[in-house]
């Protein structure tokens, strides 16, 4: 017989989120039209986050450069995309609010970070930052390793150009290509629906990892074309200074939002 205790926590556990596995390619669309309207809607918004994306970017590329340490720029902006969904956490929460027909409005956006006063997604930042972290570890030493077999060390900045044109720098290319690409495809199954969800929903973070891994696993396809939808459009974004981040990035933020809502039943 239950027990007015064990009634009492199965009332409050949060219920695992359902899973939709019939996401179509017409979803990425209509998500990304869906985003670019939000952007233009609430553009203040927009342009805050991919601003501040835009200064990190310039602050780590201009202390790479200027500290004399080419050899962490690389890596830095290859993983630089890993910290994107935590950034766009505010989005999603305009998002969600506008959509919702509710008030829009600095306090309530920036405070998305807040939750809902668990510290989930706080818990979330942490997780993107430490990833982030690993991953600058992983290059740098696929860098120092392949960079000593062609006689040159890890700080060989001015020859570092015509070190990738050696047989030793294209592997190195190769090899950390294929690692950063593994690693940023596991990152992205973790984050794509797991901090829509926070945002939206009193779950543990754990919850949300499960659900977003779940989401990943049963629309494949689709999902990996969102990634790689995502890769392109940052990665051109970046090209101009990182100044096409002031609008690829919210664009991007609002349209994952979309994506989230047709992909949680």
């Amino acid at each position: 017989m239950e027990t007015r205790e064990e009634s009492l926590f199965v009332a409050a556990a949060p219920l695992a989120p359902q899973i939709r596995s019939d996401l179509a390619w017409g979803d990425l669309a209509q998500a990304l039209r869906a985003g670019w309207r939000d952007f233009l809607a609430m553009p203040q918004f927009g342009l805050f986050f991919g601003g501040f994306y835009v200064v990190a970017g310039l602050a780590i590329g201009w202390f790479t450069v200027s500290g004399g340490e080419l050899t962490w720029l690389i890596p830095a902006i290859a993983g630089f995309p890993l910290v994107a969904p935590f950034v766009a956490v505010g989005l999603y929460e305009a998002s969600r609010r506008r959509a919702a027909g509710e008030a829009v409005g600095w306090r309530t956006v920036l405070g998305a970070l807040k939750g809902h006063g668990d510290d989930q997604i706080l818990s979330m930042g942490v997780i993107v930052f430490v990833a982030f972290a690993f991953w600058m570890i992983v290059a740098h030493a696929i860098f120092a390793v392949f960079m000593a077999e062609s006689g040159m060390g890890a700080s060989a900045n001015g020859e570092m150009l015509t070190a990738f044109l050696t047989p030793s720098g294209i592997a190195m290319l190769a090899v950390g290509s294929a690692v950063g690409a593994a690693m940023a495809f596991a990152f992205y199954a973790m984050t794509v629906i797991s901090l829509p969800l926070l945002v939206e929903r009193k779950v543990d973070f754990l919850t949300a990892i499960i659900a977003s891994l779940k989401a990943v696993w049963t629309n494949f396809a689709v999902m990996l074309g969102w990634a790689a939808i995502i890769a392109a459009l940052l990665f051109v974004a970046m090209l101009p200074g990182f100044l096409g981040l002031l609008v690829a990035l919210p664009v991007l933020g609002h349209a994952t939002w979309h994506l989230y809502t047709r992909v949680i039943a």
